[in-house]
């Protein structure tokens, strides 16, 4: 019996109707799938385009608070250096919040960055990626840890041949507690890939040990250290009657950017806490990446702070304020003070004219 023969039975066995049916479905299904797949794919990309604009409207108002916030700190380190040359001495006080403004000012350079990349990532090798992080890390610790040094001082009120009233003690315990520190974060920041390889330098995905750790040593940690030092300031003063925060200049502004540091350190490192525990979609990066935004305009807000809230930055700008006004008065004026004297001709008699 030929093949023909065997085969011939089963397809006429087979009704019509029924091999239209599972072709119908087979068809249903295919269709069903491809719309799924394509409803899926838009979805995703609606999604990757929503964060993409919420993460460039963040970078554009974010750019906003950095310019004026590097204009203020440029003003800043030139009324510290005018004071210096000036008076050819700080008083310490006055010596931390110029640290804690060149700080601020080093924070707001390193964060330019995400200005010129987002919504993208740099683009650079993992060894400079990670070196990138450390100096961040590092200049955020250490000026949380000056603002630290200036509660000691404000609170307690050392003398001046005290330990920590010295410069040199303080730069050195500052900086190699935030070198430590950052060090530490960057061994908890690993990554299996070679140092020399390109990658994209983000923050957005980091293991949870690094984001509670940096969350405990470099925020609640110096966090502690200010509000516990301001209740035995409280203290103090209550059992001798003195003024609080020693009647200083630098005590509402410390108040006053310490509680903005507070409330965008926390924020910032909540977030990363929260988003180290899970993968993150589009929307959740672009959350990330606003929250670090905000990290940095803690920074920007703390400069302007100073400078419209501290009386002598205060007192500086209005000067130069008041001398472009002057200039703008008296355009092309060489000698715009210079007092023209009239002529004055006075007639006396003498005693030889009255007797004759």
């Amino acid at each position: 019996m030929s093949n023909d023969s065997v085969t011939s039975p089963s397809k006429a066995s087979m009704p019509p109707s029924f091999s239209s049916t599972v072709g119908l479905s087979n068809l249903t299904t295919a269709t069903w799938l491809s719309n799924s797949s394509s409803s899926s794919s838009s979805s995703e990309v609606e999604q990757k385009i929503w964060a993409n604009d919420v993460t460039s409207r963040a970078n554009y108002v974010y750019s906003v608070f950095a310019a004026l916030g590097l204009v203020a700190g440029c003003f800043l380190l030139y009324s510290f250096v005018q004071t210096y040359r000036a008076q050819r001495w700080l008083a310490w006080l006055y010596r931390l919040l110029a640290a804690f403004c060149c700080l601020q000012l080093l924070l707001l350079l390193f964060s330019m960055h995400m200005l010129f990349n987002r919504p993208d990532y740099l683009k650079t090798t993992v060894l400079g990626c990670a070196a990138l992080y450390f100096a961040i890390d590092a200049t955020s610790l250490c000026g949380l840890l000056v603002l630290a040094l200036m509660a000691y001082a404000l609170t307690l009120d050392p003398p001046p041949n005290a330990l920590l009233r010295k410069a040199w003690v303080c730069g050195v315990l500052v900086v190699l507690t935030s070198a430590v520190v950052s060090l530490l974060l960057a061994g908890l920041r690993r990554t299996d890939a070679d140092l020399q390889d390109s990658t994209e330098c983000y923050k957005d995905q980091v293991p949870v040990s690094y984001a509670a750790t940096r969350l405990f040593l470099a925020v609640l940690v110096p966090y502690s250290l200010q509000f516990g030092l301001l209740i035995c300031g409280l203290v103090r003063q209550w059992k001798t009657k003195g003024r609080f925060l020693s009647g200083s200049e630098e005590g509402p502004i410390y108040l006053t950017v310490t509680l903005l540091m507070l409330f965008c350190q926390l924020f910032y490192s909540v977030v990363l806490v929260r988003s180290a525990q899970q993968v993150l979609s589009d929307g959740g990066l672009a959350f990330v990446s606003v929250a670090e935004y905000v990290l940095y305009l803690g920074s920007s807000c703390s400069l302007l702070l100073v400078l419209f809230v501290h009386r002598p930055c205060r007192e500086n700008l209005y000067t130069l304020f008041r001398q472009l006004r002057d200039c703008c008065q008296n355009p092309g004026r060489s000698q715009p003070n210079r007092n023209i004297i009239a002529p004055h001709i006075e007639i006396t008699d003498t005693l030889q004219d009255i007797e004759s």
